[in-house]
């Protein structure tokens, strides 16, 4: 079992969410946060004293100390693999952004080590928890839009193209998300992340074949903006779109032979239509416990975070294809 309050470390402030894991950690009431590692004292030094811890860069050192139970894992994702494999070797429970890592066998290789040592880990994988994606997936189960064939999700905002004040040019992602050595790819790989795990949620893990067009609109060397489709075995097609050159959109819309549900963030609506014509909205139930309160309860209750985690293999396996198709020109 965990002690409680959960004592918390951030290893690596290289991704833009390293300040939201951190305050989660604050906030939280089982949880309190201890210290900042980052091997460049630009990234640890700001959130350290935003928040009132130390500031560190020496990851052998912090993972030692015996006041840190538990770390969240905002590194590069080519980080990964070393970071969490290092994190879990010294006992700590692990708490990552996504991607797990950029492989499916080192994904496989890590969950494999965090049940071995009896330890929490857990993927962000958020939207998974949002009242909507929990309300799609009770009117599917129900058969009530019949087969499907068709889903789309699409997710964007505007981090390659506008600064935070819309005045500044060259976008308020930091440069360092298009380096294919540090992020293992772009929009998809990063961003793409929910609208993949949403798709596979409502349509199925493991499509029959997978299809991807990249393309960069700033010129940077990744891509800036992707579509990847999906086609299932019972002949369902689902369609992923991502991008960092358009304003904030994220929209849902599943398709099957007796009807279909259509979300936009826009006031948080899920709309059923009929064959008939019909129109009626869906209620859209309170958010589940999102991953970080799930990794904490895991933590404290000595338990594997079994879903979570499968989910995350399987998103890291249908990004590889994707990355894959793109890269090849043709059909994964």
């Amino acid at each position: 079992m965990a002690p409680s309050p959960l004592r918390v470390a951030v290893l690596g402030c290289w991704h833009v969410h390293a300040g939201d894991y951190a305050r989660s950690a604050v906030a939280h009431p089982d949880t309190t946060l201890v210290a900042a590692y980052d091997r460049d004292p630009d990234l640890a030094g700001p959130l350290a004293a935003e928040l009132g811890v130390e500031a560190t860069g020496d990851l052998d050192a912090l993972l030692a100390r015996e006041d840190v139970d538990a770390v969240t894992v905002t590194t590069e994702t080519t980080a990964h693999t070393d970071v969490i494999g290092r994190a879990l070797a010294a006992g700590k429970h692990v708490f990552t952004e996504k991607l797990l890592a950029p492989t499916v066998a080192e994904c496989e290789a890590l969950v494999a080590q965090a049940a071995d040592a009896g330890l929490a880990l857990v993927v962000s994988l958020p939207r998974l928890s949002h009242g909507y994606a929990l309300a799609v997936r009770d009117v599917l189960a129900a058969g009530t839009l019949g087969r499907l064939t068709y889903a789309r999700v699409r997710l964007s905002h505007d981090g390659a193209v506008h600064g935070r004040d819309r005045a500044q040019g060259g976008g308020w992602l930091p440069e360092r998300f298009y380096d294919p050595a540090t992020a293992v790819g772009g929009a998809l790989t990063d961003l793409g992340c929910h609208p993949v795990y949403l798709t596979q949620l409502f349509l199925g893990e493991t499509p029959q074949t997978v299809r991807a067009v990249y393309a960069s609109v700033t010129g940077r060397a990744v891509e800036d903006h992707a579509v990847v489709s999906l086609g299932y075995e019972d002949g369902g097609i689902g369609v992923v779109e991502a991008g960092f050159v358009s304003n904030d959109a994220f929209t849902i819309d599943v398709h099957g032979t007796e009807g279909s549900l259509h979300h936009t963030q826009d006031g948080g609506r899920l709309v059923l239509r009929r064959p008939d014509g019909g129109v009626e909205d869906v209620a859209v139930p309170a958010d589940a416990p999102d991953p970080f309160s799930q990794w904490v309860t895991h933590a404290g209750d000595g338990t594997q975070a079994v879903e979570n985690l499968h989910r995350a293999v399987e998103l890291t396996r249908l990004v590889e294809r994707s990355n894959a198709a793109a890269q090849e020109g043709g059909v994964r």
